[in-house]
């Protein structure tokens, strides 16, 4: 097949090569971007004068045409061609004839293939953070059903206060939002046009940059032709912002892993959403969330691998750019298709709150009220919390816990114990008692939700 651009070559190129050198595999589904950038192209190079009006409606009305045809199934695109935007040329070309050659004007395939990236990754922060939204609604709404659900909240993964499985839950809507931030904060970085920059140095045509990033639905143009063709830090803080995301599902998913198994047996997860053993009949695993946990790694891997091509190139322009749609699709995909299994997993999550409840007690993360009950009767905090201390002990030793220790025993360590100490370090009341902003309250917890939908409207 020739090549778009023989010239000072003959083109030829030995088919390993071909395979080696060629993008299409994974540029293609960047179909859309390329020909929607290449109509606003062809407007603004009739707009400048620079080709006739009637050849700038021909080229949009032929890409139109291919866009259609593409969507319809009736057009293929052709693997043997080197990269989307040259397979998009030849079919205009094929149709169109030397008016198709025309289009190239005034561009070079570095600022088109920049351009395409951002448009295409422009789409995904969309979906990105609709998913996202998504799982944060779900996340909201089984916390409101569980607002007031006792569980020991852990420390060092041991158990340290009182708090609901309502207030665990909002915690990570909350980084799930401060995702959507970063993403947001992203998209306004990439959100600059390079069309224009041309292959590093900008071009002699009298082009309209403006008007075309504009129409792209762009804020403002790159302002230095050599930054424009070779920056992908767009690329690179996307990937770290879904990173963190995914960071952020992991830790969520380790915890469901630890909730659903039989040691803790806090919640149980669908059948939808979970998988048996192919030897042990009793068996449900939580492979669903053991996956995200598992794909974090894949996502990371990505952005490190890109980071690690970016590091030693020269302006401008280098092929090892080609390697930055690889790494940055996959963690869009991967990402996308792990908030996919996740809002609807967590959805259909079911808390065990007989077992929450009996953990926490078991747990003695009552001292701590214990001993403030002893410093709101006058009693120094180091002397209140060494007699909780010793309380705790007993109880071990007696197989108890300390609701359930007669007051006769609490006297004997201080008779500033009272009937009332057992309202005092009742864990509902612990709980109620974290009035402060923010803290695992019920009226606090229901704040944070009703904080949350405002933000994210539902």
């Amino acid at each position: 097949m020739a090549k778009m651009w023989a010239g000072r070559t003959d083109g030829a190129t030995e088919k390993i090569a071909d395979d080696f050198n060629s993008s299409i595999r994974f540029d293609c589904r960047m179909y859309r971007q390329d020909i929607t950038g290449s109509m606003a192209h062809a407007a603004m190079l009739a707009g400048q004068g620079i080709i006739a009006q009637s050849d700038a409606d021909a080229l949009i009305e032929g890409l139109s045409g291919i866009l259609e045809d593409l969507e319809s199934g009736k057009l293929a695109i052709d693997m043997e061609c080197e990269d989307i935007h040259m397979f998009v040329e030849q079919v205009l070309t094929q149709r169109l004839g030397d008016v198709g050659k025309k289009l190239h004007t005034a561009r070079s395939r570095n600022d088109q293939v920049a351009l395409d990236i951002r448009m295409y990754l422009r789409d995904e922060i969309a979906e990105i953070t609709e998913l996202t939204r998504t799982l944060i609604a779900a996340v909201v709404t089984k916390a409101e059903e569980y607002k007031d659900a006792i569980m020991p909240g852990y420390t060092h993964l041991q158990r340290a206060q009182p708090i609901t499985f309502g207030h665990q839950l909002m915690a990570y809507a909350m980084m799930l939002l401060r995702d959507i931030d970063r993403l947001a904060d992203c998209r306004k970085r990439m959100n600059q046009s390079p069309i224009g920059c041309c292959a590093l140095a900008g071009t002699t045509y009298d082009t309209d940059r403006r008007f075309e990033a504009a129409k792209l639905g762009f804020d403002g143009i790159c302002m230095n032709s050599l930054d424009g063709v070779s920056d992908r830090d767009f690329c690179v803080e996307l990937m770290s912002a879904i990173s963190m995301l995914m960071m952020h599902l992991s830790r969520f998913s380790e915890e469901i892993i630890l909730w659903s198994s039989w040691e803790f047996k806090f919640v149980e997860l669908s059948d939808a959403f979970t998988t048996g053993s192919s030897i042990m009949p009793q068996k449900k695993n939580p492979d669903m969330a053991e996956l995200v946990r598992g794909k974090t790694g894949r996502v990371y891997g990505d952005l490190m691998a890109l980071l690690t091509t970016l590091k030693g190139l020269p302006l401008a322009y280098n092929k090892d750019m080609q390697e930055d749609k690889e790494s940055v699709f996959d963690a869009c995909d991967t990402v996308k298709m792990c908030l996919k299994v996740f809002a609807p997993m967590i959805d259909t999550m079911k808390a065990n709150t007989a077992n929450m409840k009996k953990a926490a007690q078991k747990g003695f993360i009552n001292a701590t009220d214990l001993a403030d009950y002893l410093v709101k009767k006058g009693m120094p905090f180091r002397s209140a919390y060494k007699i909780s201390g010793q309380l705790v002990a007993q109880c071990i030793q007696s197989g108890t816990v300390l609701e359930e220790l007669p007051l006769e025993a609490y006297k004997a360590h201080s008779e500033l114990f009272e009937e009332d100490l057992y309202q005092d370090i009742d864990l509902l009341t612990c709980v109620e008692k974290r009035v402060s902003e923010g803290g695992t309250s019920v009226a606090s917890v229901e704040a944070q939700i009703a904080y949350v939908r405002s933000l994210i409207n539902v």
